[in-house]
């Protein structure tokens, strides 16, 4: 048997001791599959006395978290604390300037540092790997890096967030509006105590970003995804899009438009309708499901938990398994050099269909107003339907689905009923997923 990997585990959260327990449930199982054993010799998180359901004694115990990247018995540093930034970045730099190999689970740090971050392991000839950033346990990262490798990939979208797919999922069940579903989401655990990053969208952006420098050879460009979350989303709109054949997902899609003299990307995390027969409606709970369209695989599916301890860890250590192996790859799936730096797409060229509801006061002539500013924008209305009040305000919802057409007029369309004194709020605009 070769000589062991020798691991540097920095955070003992639920991830943290989940990967503990994997390497000694499956001990042997890993062993052969690596070709060497697996070894975490030393460890670090903040609270040292804190009773973690694991035994820690094999392990040393390391108070400076920084000091893992010097030790000379320490083959891959691999951090599990978490931001984008402070003390999980300042390790990462530490690691690979060391020469250690480099696994974390960060989105946020990835998202956010990936390509200085892949520019460093390049520089020192060491692994950089990240496949439990994205959707927990699913091996997307390494089905878009590998699998579809000999693949053009035409475009990606997927539930990236199990915290609003539950809350989505939930209030299609139920009836219940937002706050209440949050609420449960927060008592089952599935949404934090501060639930921003989930409910904005933007923890769906760090790993659409990650998924988009992959799959097309990209500089991670997190600047320019554009997050909306579902914090606007109410039961009638649910009920609205049931009623029209389909359910809302928290949906995050990326794409090249290639209408102009150079190619530019579309990143995009949005409430959309999803028709009830395609792969993503289906998709219910803290689940998470990535749809990748090759030009010869066609769609690929990848579908799973999107987080907790056990397929987090699992996705962990296949990374370290493939360190262990001598594979390493290009962390987004080409030499750092060679990806390419696209500017943002004009969302206004996006062709397709979109649902608008909007909340206003209940007098006569709202509607023909509406469809007078649809009319100007060249908008065609596929369905218009006014609900009944929605509150003892007087206020009513109209929610209508237009037919296919650029993005820039529906936009154009709302920016003339801007002010509107008809409009008790702003509308809110989902597009339909294509198939």
């Amino acid at each position: 048997m070769a000589e062991p990997l020798r691991i540097a585990l920095a955070g003992l959260g639920t991830v943290g001791t989940g990967v503990i327990e994997l390497l000694a449930a499956n001990r042997s199982t890993i062993e052969r599959r690596a070709g060497r054993p697996l070894e975490i010799v030393a460890v670090n998180a903040r609270d040292r006395a804190r009773n973690r359901g694991v035994d820690l004694s094999p392990y040393a115990w390391v108070d400076d978290m920084q000091a893992m990247a010097q030790r000379g018995d320490v083959d891959v540093v691999l951090e599990l604390v978490g931001g984008s930034d402070g003390p999980a970045l300042t390790l990462a730099r530490a690691a690979l300037d060391a020469g250690k190999a480099f696994v974390t689970a960060n989105k946020a740090m990835i998202a956010h540092h990936g390509l200085a971050l892949a520019e460093q392991a390049a520089l020192r000839g060491v692994p950089l790997k990240f496949e439990a950033a994205v959707a927990g346990g699913i091996p997307v990262v390494k089905g878009l890096r590998e699998g579809a490798a000999a693949n053009r990939i035409e475009r990606i979208y997927g539930i990236l967030n199990g915290t609003c797919n539950y809350i989505l999922s939930e209030m299609e069940h139920t009836g219940a509006d937002f706050g209440e579903m949050l609420k449960a989401a927060q008592e089952k655990g599935y949404a934090e105590a501060d639930p921003t990053f989930d409910i904005e969208g933007v923890d769906a952006a760090h790993k659409l970003a990650i998924l988009a420098a992959i799959g097309f050879g990209a500089r991670v460009d997190f600047a320019n995804v554009e997050a909306t979350g579902i914090g606007e989303v109410r039961a009638a709109d649910i009920t609205q899009a049931g009623a029209l054949g389909y359910v809302i997902r928290l949906v995050g899609i990326a794409s090249l438009d290639e209408s102009a003299d150079e190619a530019r990307l579309l990143q995009r995390v949005r409430p959309c309708l999803v028709a009830r027969g395609h792969p993503l409606a289906a998709v219910t709970g803290p689940t998470n499901a990535v749809v990748a369209e090759g030009n010869f695989s066609g769609q690929l599916l990848f579908q799973g938990a999107g987080a907790g301890a056990g397929p987090t860890a699992s996705a962990v250590v296949a990374d370290l398994i493939d360190i262990a192996r001598g594979d390493s790859g290009a962390p987004f799936s080409v030499p750092v050099e060679q990806l390419e730096q696209f500017s943002p797409a004009d969302p206004g060229n996006r062709m397709g269909r979109d649902y608008i509801r909007f909340t206003v006061n209940d007098r006569p002539g709202v509607l023909a107003e509406i469809t007078a500013a649809m009319r100007d924008a060249e908008v065609s209305i596929e369905s218009l339907i006014q609900r009944g009040r929605d509150h003892a305000g007087g206020e009513v919802l109209v929610a209508m689905v237009t037919h296919e057409g650029p993005e820039r007029c529906v936009t154009k369309a709302l920016d003339l009923l801007n002010g509107s004194p008809s409009l008790t709020a702003a509308p809110l605009v989902m597009p339909i997923l294509a198939d």
